[in-house]
């Protein structure tokens, strides 16, 4: 079966914009300096408050939710994100997903009176598509990572590449009179 790794490598070209570098350099695209065999344990540094960790893990879902197959959470996409910016991103570059996240919680007790873990999942998206609008500081660099974490986290999680995607090691046989109507998955090779 692939590894994570590879299929990162594989996701790189799907964004069509440059990557978010703690990504890159996880999928082996940059930086191939010394830095260390990461580990399958816990991150190595603690980098997301409690608040901040509730409201990633919020957050991740409203990108990736649940619906017929598993959504962000299921498939473990706020741990990939907490290992990945532990220990693959430069102190620097966990600054706009740490800062967005300060700035959502800020602009949800401002605009709905509430703190982020009593939100619905309306004014999370609300709150989302603020900051992809750019609508208060940094909330675009915010959601242009935080989204490329979502989406290589899921995406190269094994709920996402066998349940969202169909996995076919070696693919099928040529049957050239399929119909359309029967495909019900992309399949990931």
């Amino acid at each position: 079966m692939i590894d994570r790794r590879t299929a990162l490598a594989g996701m790189a070209a799907l964004f069509g914009a440059p990557l978010f570098a703690p990504i890159a350099r996880a999928a082996g695209l940059v930086g191939k300096d010394s830095r260390p065999v990461i580990s399958d344990g816990p991150p190595s540094v603690q980098v997301f408050s409690p608040v901040q960790r509730a409201l990633m893990t919020q957050l991740s879902e409203r990108v990736v939710p649940t619906t017929d197959t598993p959504g962000a959470i299921k498939a473990g996409v706020p741990d990939y994100i907490e290992k990945l910016l532990a220990d693959w991103a430069l102190p620097q570059e966990r600054i706009p997903i740490l800062a967005g996240l300060d700035a959502i919680e800020a602009k949800c007790v401002q605009d709905y009176k509430v703190p982020t873990a009593q939100a619905t999942p309306e004014q999370l998206d609300a709150l989302l598509t603020a900051a992809m609008n750019a609508q208060f500081a940094d909330g675009a660099s915010f959601f242009w990572a935080f989204r490329q974490l979502v989406i290589t986290g899921y995406y190269t999680s094994e709920i996402g590449m066998t349940q969202e995607q169909e996995y076919l090691p070696v693919p099928g046989e040529y049957h050239g009179d399929y119909l359309y109507s029967n495909v019900n998955k992309v399949y990931s090779a």
